[in-house]
């Protein structure tokens, strides 16, 4: 580790915390502590945290206060996790349907996020900082497992408007201090991906952060064009937001010279799983349980596939509790050989974001289009179906505030970023159905790249 790296890390992000009133930096020393205790060990803090939890919530949270009266739950009793089926399934339905009844009595500086989620329906909710406290000492705990950290170069390759349009000269500061350095993911044309070439050349980064078909498209470029990085000494790819494919791993890994670590997680469910240099897919247990249900809503042994559902000890101020995240996976009882306690979460299905391909041949990350619908009020929720080059289907579910004008603002949106000429289609559907795993996609695109 640099010298400027230690100092960015032990004194500069640090300070950058405390003056956000974040106590990231206690609570990652806790958390690289725990790691190594046993299961047994890291169950018990579980179920210590739970109690400690549902108390705060059945107090503070008018929705929860309603449902553990109905049930009679006392959360001082409870002496094992497997109590949590005592509490109903929660998901974006009731959300919608309680966002004000989920916010603490004594919730204060609560941070407005919104996201379409895997099923592309649109979804407000509010995240405290003991929240975000807690998953940035988590992704820094893992970040650090594979020999690097805040302050050494990196090149963030990454889409959302959230990151992209809040660019002011604090963040702008804040991120040139730490060495990060935000690469818009949304247009893959060759300009650009010579541009992101030649970027990733200078800056000399450490690591890269990102979706995984980005870099695996920038790696793709890079081997066309006869260009390699093994003379950078990246440490690490990370790769998050979207399910990581074995090709995708296979030509990152490859033309970076780097290993690749899968992360899991989200805005609403928190930062859930992360990869070890051992392969195994760590859970961030001392914050989140995940439990795995089949269609009926019954909790699944490990080894069985079904939907992941979360619940986050860090949200006692707008709660997530067994949260539906919509993701099929698999939990395993194996242990890893890195030696940590830590769950294991063996694999996540279906989750994945397309890449669509403008007229003029340009290739854009699906996500490009959803920030398009996801934030209207009036689309209870959609999906993008991309034709061919020139014909493109949105299907919408409305809702009792959609106004017509709203498919001009699409259709002008979508011409900006496939071609003007392209013919956008819309079909108005009471449900968008799933996946045959269950699991939503939002954007396919039938044109190949």
């Amino acid at each position: 580790m640099s010298l400027y790296t230690r100092l960015v890390s032990n004194v500069i992000f640090p300070l950058h915390e405390y003056i956000k009133k974040h106590d990231s930096v206690t609570v990652r020393k806790e958390l690289e502590k725990s790691q190594w205790f046993s299961s047994g060990e890291i169950e018990q803090i579980q179920i210590t945290k739970l109690k400690d939890f549902l108390t705060i919530v059945g107090r503070d949270v008018p929705y929860y206060r309603e449902i553990f009266e109905a049930t009679g739950l006392e959360p001082s009793n409870i002496t094992n996790l497997n109590e949590l089926t005592k509490i109903p399934l929660f998901g974006k339905k009731e959300i919608r349907s309680n966002t004000e009844r989920l916010k603490s009595d004594n919730a204060e500086s609560l941070a407005r996020y919104n996201t379409g989620g895997s099923s592309g329906e649109p979804l407000i909710f509010f995240i405290g900082k003991d929240r975000v406290t807690h998953d940035v000492a988590a992704k820094w705990r893992a970040t650090r497992w594979w020999g690097v950290d805040i302050g050494d170069p990196e090149i963030v390759i990454w889409g959302s408007p959230v990151e992209l349009g809040s660019q002011d000269k604090i963040k702008m500061l804040r991120d040139k201090v730490i060495r990060s350095h935000l690469v818009p993911a949304f247009e893959m044309s060759k300009k650009n991906l010579d541009g992101f070439i030649q970027q990733i050349k200078t800056i000399k980064p450490k690591m890269l952060f990102g979706y995984p078909s980005a870099l695996a498209h920038i790696a793709s470029h890079a081997e066309k064009k006869g260009v390699t990085f093994s003379e950078l000494d990246i440490k690490v790819a990370f790769v998050t937001s979207e399910k990581l494919y074995d090709h995708q791993r296979e030509i990152i890994e490859r033309m970076f010279a780097c290993p690749v670590a899968n992360g899991y997680g989200g805005r609403d469910a928190g930062f859930i799983a992360h990869q070890c240099p051992s392969g195994s897919m760590h859970i961030s247990a001392e914050d989140i349980i995940v439990e795995i249900i089949d269609g009926e809503g019954n909790v699944l042994p490990k080894g069985e596939s079904g939907e992941v559902v979360v619940t986050h000890l860090a949200t006692q101020d707008f709660p997530f509790i067994r949260y539906r995240t919509g993701d099929i996976g698999v939990l395993s009882d194996d242990t890893c050989s890195c030696g940590r306690g830590l769950p294991i979460l063996k694999e996540i299905q279906g989750r994945t974001t397309d890449f669509v391909v403008a007229q003029d041949g340009t290739i854009l990350h699906g996500l490009a289009l959803i920030y398009v619908l996801r934030d209207l009020e009036g689309i209870a929720a959609f999906k993008i179906i991309q034709e061919s080059k020139d014909k493109i289907i949105v299907q919408i579910v409305k809702n009792n505030e959609f106004n017509p004008k709203q498919l001009d603002y699409i259709k002008q949106e979508f011409k900006k970023r496939l071609g003007k000429k392209i013919e956008v289609i819309f079909e108005y559907l009471n449900e968008i159905k799933k996946e045959k795993s269950g699991k939503f996609r939002y954007v396919i695109s039938k044109v190949t790249i």
